[in-house]
């Protein structure tokens, strides 16, 4: 993602419907709330911004619907995309592109992986918790956060080199 936003070969826009994609399936409503207006300040109208939101392909781009779809289908199998999806992301966008989309995918489901349970504790507080959720994991997951993301760079290095060394 550093080395896209130098020299981009995936542009801002692209990078923020696949966000918008992933944050929908995984549901989390802090995540939706802050891209919903980084996509805003970007120019996105909120017709777009609401079917991405809700999964609706009505402003899905041609040349942007493999990645999207692969998007979406990360976040369904919660980070564990099928080899013939990754296949077929590398054969639609090239090596160096499809880098990027998993990059993008990978932060989004980083951010949800915080969003989610601060959004089940925000609802939590406000006297509308959700009922599959619970203070333990709620505060046991926010606690967490900082060991995830200090050995989430290191696995990303390595998944990377992997996806670079042993997926065609």
């Amino acid at each position: 993602m550093i080395r896209n936003r130098r020299k981009p070969v995936v542009d801002a826009h692209w990078i923020e419907r696949l966000m918008l994609a992933t944050t929908e399936v995984n549901g989390c409503d802090v995540c939706s709330y802050a891209h919903t207006q980084l996509a805003l300040k970007e120019g996105f109208s909120s017709e777009e911004i609401e079917a991405f939101l809700s999964g609706s392909a009505a402003f899905m781009k041609p040349e942007e619907a493999t990645s999207i779809l692969y998007a979406q289908h990360v976040a369904d199998t919660m980070g564990h995309p099928d080899l013939e999806a990754d296949q077929t992301l590398i054969k639609t966008y090239g090596p160096q592109r499809a880098e990027v989309i998993r990059s993008a995918i990978q932060l989004m489901m980083m951010g949800n992986m915080s969003g989610i349970p601060l959004s089940a504790l925000l609802r939590r507080l406000k006297g509308r918790p959700y009922q599959n959720s619970n203070w333990f994991y709620e505060l046991g997951l926010l606690a967490a956060q900082p060991v995830v993301f200090l050995l989430a760079p290191l696995h990303a290095l390595l998944d990377s080199w992997f996806f670079n060394h042993f997926k065609p």
